[in-house]
């Protein structure tokens, strides 16, 4: 991202994002409470590189303990002279403002998140441009997450073929780099690993602890709630970007999620759809309708009046919603759907049969 940035004269920006809001992420919050000047840090770096003057940091607004450490760290670090007007007599001048945002999950989406820190409206832009071209009010913008920015001083300080060594796939060259999974469900010692990129999920999984005793692993979540399944047959798949995607998942914010025999993964499609029919911005039709179809279908089979249209619906809605709007919201609301529709259809089929079997004839 940092490569794109036009120099064209106009002012440029960073934001870092850390209003996640990926059900089941919590890294950027265990960063911000345990290193919160390991984020100033990065952010001064990254601003020297790419002659910035200004950062943001937009944080999610439940996190409020989280803004009160930044917002002191801040004042530490100017104290010290390292943020203000010519650090260290260097000519090099730098901003760091602390914004809480409105708890909205769209606004997690970059672009969405640069109209919220301008006063607007949460909705994503259509794109391009891109925000490292035309960002934050109108400007250059680089857009980092918490957890990268963290990295920046450590690379720095140890060069890049130290970052590329710290592996546990060495067979793919583009996994590289510590990564910190937040193991959550049916986990033992559920919380925030951090590991080698490329760890096998087996590993990640026993980490935390391993299932519960007498229990056998049914799904997992690899990245959040907005990635399909991976089965028992998946433990030895790599978490890394590539790997996960050539199993058919995605890594996403490497929010691991994990379910057991006793989860009815009908009630977590439920819960799924209701979280994201109400965080739908609404703007893309797609997504707004299709959002609350999900949640009306899933809860109509959970109440025992589904049929096998149903399972029709939740098929269509997969190709009708994905791929068609703004952002990816939509594909992330059809991702565990399909996934169960795919992988489980056993859990639904046993709704449907038994509605069938109360229903009057």
């Amino acid at each position: 991202k940092w490569s794109f940035l036009p120099n064209d004269g106009r002012p440029r920006y960073l934001t870092v994002n850390a209003d996640e809001s990926e059900p089941g992420t919590c890294n950027n919050r265990t960063l911000i409470y345990a290193h919160p000047h390991q984020l100033i840090e990065g952010i001064l770096i990254t601003a020297y590189a790419n002659r910035i003057t200004q950062s943001f940091i937009y944080i999610r607004g439940e996190f409020k303990r989280g803004a009160e450490i930044l917002m002191k760290a801040i004042e530490d670090a100017r104290r010290k002279g390292y943020v203000g007007q010519n650090i260290l007599g260097t000519g090099f001048s730098q901003e760091i403002t602390v914004h809480r945002g409105a708890s909205a999950y769209i606004c997690g989406e970059e672009s969405a998140l640069l109209n919220s820190l301008e006063g607007r409206r949460g909705e994503p832009r259509v794109k391009p441009p891109f925000p490292a071209v035309v960002g934050l009010y109108g400007c250059p913008t680089i857009i980092n997450n918490v957890e990268t920015i963290c990295n920046v001083p450590h690379i720095v300080k140890n060069g890049w073929e130290w970052y590329t060594k710290i592996t546990a796939n060495p067979d793919n060259p583009k996994c590289c780099g510590p990564k910190i999974f937040t193991v959550s469900g049916c986990v033992q010692r559920p919380g925030n690993y951090e590991l080698p990129m490329g760890v096998k999920l087996r590993d990640v999984i026993e980490i935390a602890g391993g299932l519960r005793p007498g229990r056998k692993l049914k799904a997992v979540q690899p990245g959040g709630s907005s990635t399909p399944m991976l089965t028992p047959d998946h433990l030895d798949v790599h978490m890394d970007f590539e790997s996960v995607a050539a199993a058919g998942s995605l890594l996403g914010t490497a929010a691991v999620i994990v379910y057991d025999d006793t989860v009815d993964l009908v009630d977590v499609a439920l819960y799924w759809a209701r979280f994201y029919s109400h965080e739908s911005c609404g703007q893309c039709t797609p997504c707004r309708e299709g959002t609350h179809w999900l949640e009306r279908v899933f809860a109509r089979i959970k109440e025992g009046g589904g049929t096998e249209s149903d399972l029709k619906m939740i098929a269509d809605m997969r190709t009708q919603m994905a791929g068609t709007t703004i952002c990816v919201l939509s594909d992330a609301a059809v991702a565990f759907p399909a996934s169960l529709l795919k992988l489980f259809p056993e859990e639904l089929e046993r709704y449907i049969h038994r509605a069938k079997e109360v229903r009057p004839a």
